[in-house]
């Protein structure tokens, strides 16, 4: 996945939906960011982080994320919006 910029907008996106780390760390972790956008963020913090990385980009994130960030609404919800089945378990954490 591409680098987020560092612009005005996406720093006040990343505070507010990540607001346990620092913006900069944020942005430098784009999965992360976008599954916390796509899971916590309200309609304003969606259009921004839209228009700057795309559909595409979320869809990819989705694949990637992690176990813990989404809940099970939002991961049926992303799933189907990305064209994947919305019955897909949501990401687990390995014991090993």
């Amino acid at each position: 996945m591409k680098p987020l910029p560092r612009t005005p907008e996406m720093f006040r996106v990343a505070k507010r939906v990540v607001w346990f780390k620092d913006p900069d760390e944020t942005l430098a972790d784009p999965v992360h960011f976008l599954a916390h956008v796509m899971t916590y963020g309200m309609e304003e913090d969606l259009r921004v982080v839209l228009q700057v990385v795309g559909d595409e980009a979320l869809c990819e994130a989705l694949q990637h994320a992690g176990p813990g960030i989404f809940d099970q609404r939002s991961w049926a919800y992303w799933n189907l919006r990305c064209g994947i089945p919305p019955d897909t378990p949501l990401p687990v954490r390995r014991f090993e």
